[in-house]
């Protein structure tokens, strides 16, 4: 079975990616910090034991952009919430164990990916915790079957997100690995 790996991107625009750390550090900073940020997760997550498949927005910018690697699969992310899109994303995914990240976590690597992959193997699914109540992976055991459901009544960008977001698989298994740090504000990109 095929492992994929899905990177959430945003095309790294002023003003349209990391907003909250572009009102603290200015929002050609904050673009250039994505930029970089995500080419570098990008060379570090490159396995054979995994496909990595870039979930892009805005979808034709995306699509069409000249930032991110030629050679990686791009998906348009396609409209509504983030647990529309990423639940889209692991549906498009082939059978397999399926993970989605974001590209804003400085601490992801093969062996974080590996670890959540592993998790997979006893449960249904997988989540990374992120120190804000959020998570910086979410894994199924099987791409291309979304749980019904999944994501419904999620609170985004909250302390509640990580728990409403298992809350919403019912009574499946569900695996935790390592808590990584995202970076949203300034205070996050000084603690990494």
């Amino acid at each position: 079975m095929m492992r994929t790996v899905i990177v959430m991107v945003k095309e790294p625009r002023p003003g349209r990616v990391k907003t909250r750390l572009g009102h603290d550090i200015g929002y050609t900073r904050s673009a250039w910090w994505f930029r970089h940020q995500s080419a570098a997760l990008l060379r570090r997550i490159q396995d054979p034991r995994w496909q990595v498949v870039l979930a892009v927005s805005p979808d034709r910018e995306g699509l069409q952009s000249r930032v991110w690697p030629h050679h990686l699969p791009r998906w348009p992310q396609g409209r509504g919430n983030l647990g529309d899109r990423m639940a889209r994303m692991m549906s498009l995914a082939p059978n397999g164990p399926v993970c989605v990240i974001g590209a804003d976590i400085p601490g992801i690597n093969r062996n974080t990916l590996w670890t959540a992959f592993q998790g997979l193997a006893g449960h249904d699914a997988v989540f990374g915790p992120a120190m804000d109540g959020g998570y910086w992976l979410v894994g199924l055991r099987n791409g291309g079957h979304v749980p019904n459901g999944l994501f419904d009544g999620v609170r985004w960008s909250s302390e509640t997100t990580l728990t409403d977001s298992i809350a919403s698989l019912g009574q499946r298994r569900v695996a935790l690995v390592d808590r990584l740090r995202d970076v949203d504000t300034v205070d996050d990109l000084a603690k990494i």
